[in-house]
């Protein structure tokens, strides 16, 4: 069984920036793609971004040019790094791993 542990989350004022991370325990294999994504309040969970371990990554439209997806698919690591965060952006963000197992989730609240 996999399991998915995402930390970095918390409070952040309008226009700040988080770095949220992903480790996954060791399972014997290595991943194909590791990605992240989030759930608004009253909302469906949403795509974000995902990377290979080619390295080559991909992003929804609303968050490319202000969301980076980095890691180390090998060491089953993956991060987020999000700037010029909005109050939209308030969510739970959640990790994933070849499509099939989630993280428990860390909450990002971005208010003044």
């Amino acid at each position: 069984q996999v399991e998915l542990v995402e930390s970095g989350g918390g409070l952040v004022q309008p226009g700040g920036s988080l770095k949220l991370s992903c480790v996954a325990s060791e399972s014997g294999f290595t991943p194909y793609i590791m990605a992240w994504y989030r759930q608004a309040p009253g909302k469906e969970r949403e795509f974000l971004a995902d990377i290979r371990g080619h390295g080559v990554a991909n992003y929804a439209d609303s968050v490319k040019d202000r969301f980076t997806i980095s890691g180390d698919i090998g060491k089953k690591m993956v991060y987020l790094q999000m700037n010029s965060l909005e109050p939209q952006d308030t969510a739970v963000y959640y990790c994933n791993q070849d499509f099939r197992y989630w993280g428990k989730g860390t909450l990002v609240t971005v208010s003044s």
